[in-house]
Formats: structure tokens, C-alpha cells, sequence
């Protein structure tokens, strides 16, 4: 399965679809980008005059490519628009800001995938090459 097709796969839409690219991704794992494009709605409330990108969004970011993109491609010809991906648990350490217009870049590796149940060690790097955030993101595939 490539990254056309996981792509057209995934549950989301713009505005609230956070995955640009995907730059390799196998049964043990999944690298992908994303750019935050300076418009996006909540720069507008968070922070007035010094936005940055709120943690629950770059954990969404996180799930969407380290979980999501993986589960569609572990899943491979299973995967229907009857299937249903839900978040069950993360485990995110914030190191770093994220600002509008930077790329980041999303490293998943695969923990299991059993019953159902996808766990991934996730994190993200900015353009410099730093970890932004890192942790556990886990969630059930029915």
C-alpha cells in the first residue's frame, strides 16, 4: 500500500487533516511531515501576538501520521470505510515550541500491534533537527 493510497484512507479533511507527506513507512514504523501554515485558525487565540502551536494539536499531528497512517497500513486491504481508529491513550513530554510555517517531521516506531490495539513510541523534530515532543500514543483499530 503506498502513500497515495493510506493517504486517501485517512479520516480527515482539511482543517483538521495534518498529514503533507509520507517519507517511509513499513510494519515496524512510519515517518511523515507536516507544515503549519501560519492561517490555521487557532494561531489567531494562542498566544495573541506570539502564536505557537498548542500541544494538543501537535499530538494530533503526532497520532495522525505515528498511529493512523500506520494503522491504515498495517491493516492493508482489512481497512474499509466501515473501519473506525480511536485514541486510547498519550503519553506526550512538550520540549520545544512549534511556530506557524515550520515543517515537522513525525518518527513512529511500532511497540505491538495485537487485538485490534496499535502502540507506537512517537516523536516529532522540527527543521534543525530537534526534538520538539516525544512519548506514547496508543489506540484501537475496529
Amino acid at each position: 500500500m503506498g502513500e497515495k493510497e493510506i493517504l486517501s484512507k485517512l479520516p480527515y479533511s482539511k482543517p483538521f487533516l495534518f498529514v503533507d507527506k509520507i517519507l517511509r513507512i513499513d510494519e515496524d514504523g512510519v515517518e511523515g511531515e507536516y507544515t503549519f501554515d501560519e492561517d490555521l485558525d487557532f494561531y489567531k487565540g494562542h498566544f495573541k501576538d506570539n502564536p505557537i502551536t498548542p500541544g494538543v494539536i501537535l499530538t494530533e499531528v503526532m497520532a495522525q501520521i505515528g498511529l493512523v497512517c500506520l494503522g491504515i497500513f498495517l491493516l492493508k486491504n482489512q481497512f474499509n470505510n466501515k473501519t473506525s481508529i480511536a485514541l486510547t491513550s498519550t503519553n506526550i513530554e512538550f520540549l520545544k515550541p512549534v511556530f506557524p510555517n515550520e515543517k515537522v517531521t513525525v518518527i513512529s516506531q511500532k511497540t505491538y500491534f495485537r487485538f485490534g490495539k496499535l502502540k507506537c513510541k512517537v516523536s516529532m523534530k522540527n527543521e534543525r533537527d530537534e526534538v520538539v515532543c516525544n512519548g506514547t500514543i496508543a489506540g484501537m483499530m475496529v
